[in-house]
């Protein structure tokens, strides 16, 4: 257990992110699969520039590399574009 104030702080912070880490990235993953499942152009269409922004954020706050987010942005758009 740590010892120092700060420490302990540092943990209950670091506790508190992961979570909403865990939180954000699981729903950005079922937006992702919910557009690939999508068979309707437009419904698609609608639905992508969401998940794209959910991507962006994910890569700003880290919890994603931003090469992935760019990946999967790139890999959804090929999606929509062939429906």
């Amino acid at each position: 257990m740590a010892n120092h104030k700060s420490s302990q702080k540092r943990i209950r912070q670091t506790e508190a992110h992961r979570l909403q880490n865990r939180y954000y990235h699981k729903t950005t993953r079922n937006a992702v699969k919910a557009l690939r499942n999508t068979t309707d152009k437009a419904a698609a269409e609608a639905l992508l520039p969401k998940v794209s922004a959910m991507l962006d954020k994910l890569a700003k706050r880290n919890v994603i590399h931003a090469n992935k987010a760019g990946n999967l942005k790139s890999s959804i758009q090929k999606h929509v574009n062939a429906l």
